[in-house]
């Protein structure tokens, strides 16, 4: 049994239930990422005894899925996107903006589907955008392809992120402070094509190359639906 399925133990003393506790975990992982959030660290921070928990929620692992889901009612758009094009876009783009919001969800994208009722509520938004586009074979790859484009290139920005915190310097001060060694390396003249992405490359804002790269892809996706497909996947009624 899941924790989807498993119900809430009856009221006890002290008000306790699964949202409180989901709350809680989100509250100490936006502070301290994953490595912050235990059983015995949110009940502390709910001030009850830590076996009280585990009428909710069994493992740290059922507590992830909890808060993954809660997370996901920020990805869940307000209206049904118009066509697939917008559907994918506009979900690569609200989880950018939740996990920047909230860093950990970057460390437990991709691997196995979400299975609580935000996460299921998003994936049927998004296929549900594909309803008569082309076959289901091809719906699933177009996804899974995106799909791992947002998470690759989230976590690239997350780690980015971390790396700022963790050492002091900006990206702009770590390559001031590299940029003696690099310059030796080019001046062997073993690194040409390097050199010439050193000194004539362009620098652009995250949001830019996240959009850029996504709308590479989505090209990619269209150019493939548009070719002769097979069943067309349609929504059962």
């Amino acid at each position: 049994m899941t924790v989807w399925d498993r119900p809430e133990p009856p009221t006890r003393p002290a008000p306790l239930d699964r949202g409180r506790i989901v709350a809680a975990a989100v509250a100490l992982a936006d502070e301290g990422g994953l490595e912050a959030v235990s059983l015995r660290k949110v009940a502390a921070r709910l001030d009850v005894g830590p076996m009280r928990l585990y009428g909710y929620i069994s493992t740290k692992e059922e507590l992830f899925d909890l808060m993954v889901d809660e997370v996901y009612a920020e990805i869940l758009p307000e209206e049904r996107p118009g066509d697939w094009r917008e559907a994918l876009r506009g979900l690569a783009h609200r989880t950018r903006q939740a996990c920047l919001r909230h860093e950990w969800l970057a460390d437990l994208l991709g691997g196995r589907p979400a299975l609580g009722p935000n996460a299921l509520a998003v994936t049927e938004t998004t296929l549900a955008a594909f309803d008569g586009v082309t076959d289901l074979d091809t719906v699933i790859r177009a996804v899974e392809t995106v799909s791992a484009y947002v998470t690759g290139a989230i976590r690239r920005e997350i780690a980015h992120l971390r790396a700022e915190r963790a050492t002091g310097l900006s990206d702009r001060e770590w390559q001031h402070a590299s940029g003696p060694h690099v310059m030796r390396m080019l001046a062997t003249g073993r690194f040409p094509a390097l050199a010439t992405f050193v000194h004539e490359g362009t620098e652009v804002e995250p949001e830019v190359s996240f959009a850029t790269g996504l709308g590479w892809v989505l090209d990619a996706v269209a150019a493939q639906l548009a070719r002769p497909a097979g069943k067309p996947f349609r929504i059962a009624q």
